[in-house]
């Protein structure tokens, strides 16, 4: 069947529509260009990739369930519906918290981080290397027999509800803060502020945060106002190494580790910690928020313009993979993944002015016709439906491409 997050993402883009209306109605943005379409890239870049992991979780889940529960309970019953949401929103605080406590967790969830804007274009900023840890955290559910249904259910209904919270333009609630996830609590989590650091892991409710010494209250903006990004700034829009940064950083802290017991240390220790050999032969600057600069790199408004309309096409072809690839063959679907990754990796470069980026997108231009071709393949649709189109589109850019480069030359005459 095909995927449910088809269905979600168009919901989320049109909620970060309106948060960017009423951003520039309210004359306080909160958006950049460069940011929004690489948090955009990220978030269907792990989607993509969750086509061939997807089935990890959910299988480790019904496994537990069906040889290793302790009772049978019944979807048909309310409380058990309130075990589950209960139950995964506690699990889920955990797998949050040692996201943020554990070096190779970090290195994955980071990915999240990464923004230095904080708008509903964040929220879709996820990583492709989630899969390599998710499963340790939920198996338990299985465990109480709470049934596969509520399981998926209540999964969706905590990620879901999430989405609303990353926005700066819904201020203090009140009440609500300090009983349920909100915009102000999440803020507070998105922060790099000293106050900020390791705080504020609940998904829908704060419970576990005020039990497990986790919580804080946003300050005041006038006098505290909060810097989001990460410690170690990423300074790239690249979904590659958005996704691989930090887990080539602790693969280099693992090489230079001089014992055993270090090297164990350097996947399972909090974020920040390093071998002593790590910090002799490789030694990093402290962090100091006050020299933070938010990285953004100047682009005209031509490749601007190019790079949204860049993105618009590849998340049509990109939704499409993600909606109807489960019935595809394995190498239809490694040739559709390649495609977008690929198409997202010259986007990263075009944003942030890469070397040799007009070659790149001029090769991305001849690719077009590799989604062209695969939807002829696998839907039957008629080449012409999809080259004529496809060549329209693949015009406009490459008459925006050019002009941009005619541009480019004579900024630097």
């Amino acid at each position: 069947m095909p995927n449910a997050i088809v269905y979600a993402i168009p919901i989320f883009i049109l909620l970060l529509l309106l948060e960017l209306a009423w951003s520039g109605w309210r004359r306080r943005q909160t958006f950049a260009l460069s940011d929004s379409l690489s948090s955009i890239s990220l978030g269907l870049s792990g989607q993509v990739f969750n086509v061939f992991v997807k089935f990890l979780n959910l299988g480790i889940y019904l496994l537990a369930y069906e040889h290793l529960a302790f009772f049978d309970l019944s979807a048909s019953v309310w409380w058990v519906w309130v075990i589950g949401l209960m139950g995964y929103d506690f699990c889920y605080y955990w797998h949050h918290r040692m996201g943020h406590e554990v070096n190779l967790m970090w290195a994955s969830h980071v990915v999240h981080h990464s923004s230095e804007e904080f708008n509903y274009s964040t929220a879709m900023r996820q990583t492709s290397t989630g899969f390599l840890t998710n499963w340790m955290f939920y198996w338990p559910l299985a465990l109480l027999g709470v049934p596969p249904s509520v399981f998926i259910v209540s999964g969706a209904v905590v990620l879901g509800y999430q989405f609303w919270i990353h926005t700066r333009h819904i201020g203090r609630l009140g009440w609500f803060d300090h009983c349920f996830a909100s915009p102000s609590n999440h803020r507070v989590h998105h922060g790099q502020n000293e106050y900020c650091v390791d705080r504020n892991y609940g998904g829908v409710l704060m419970l576990w945060d005020h039990l497990f010494g986790s919580y804080a209250t946003e300050r005041p903006e006038h006098e505290e106002p909060i810097i989001y990004g990460i410690h170690g700034q990423l300074k790239t829009f690249d979904p590659v190494r958005s996704n691989l940064h930090k887990f080539q950083d602790l693969w280099h802290d693992f090489r230079l580790a001089d014992t055993w017991t270090d090297r164990l240390r350097v996947w399972v220790s909090p974020p920040g910690w390093r071998p002593r050999a790590a910090l002799e032969r490789a030694p990093k600057p402290a962090h100091d928020i006050s020299k933070f600069r938010i990285y953004r790199p100047q682009i005209s408004p031509v490749t601007a313009a190019y790079c949204t309309l860049q993105m618009l096409l590849v998340m049509v072809f990109g939704l499409g993979f993600i909606g109807f690839s489960y019935a595809w063959p394995l190498a239809w679907k490694l040739l559709g993944a390649v495609w977008v990754w690929g198409s997202f990796w010259v986007l990263g470069r075009t944003l942030e002015n890469g070397r040799g980026v007009r070659g790149w997108q001029l090769a991305w231009l001849a690719s077009l016709a590799v989604p062209a071709f695969v939807a002829h393949q696998q839907w039957g649709l008629p080449l012409t439906w999809m080259v004529v189109p496809v060549l329209g589109v693949a015009a406009a850019l490459l008459f925006l491409l050019r002009d941009s480069a005619r541009r480019q030359l004579a900024s630097e005459v």
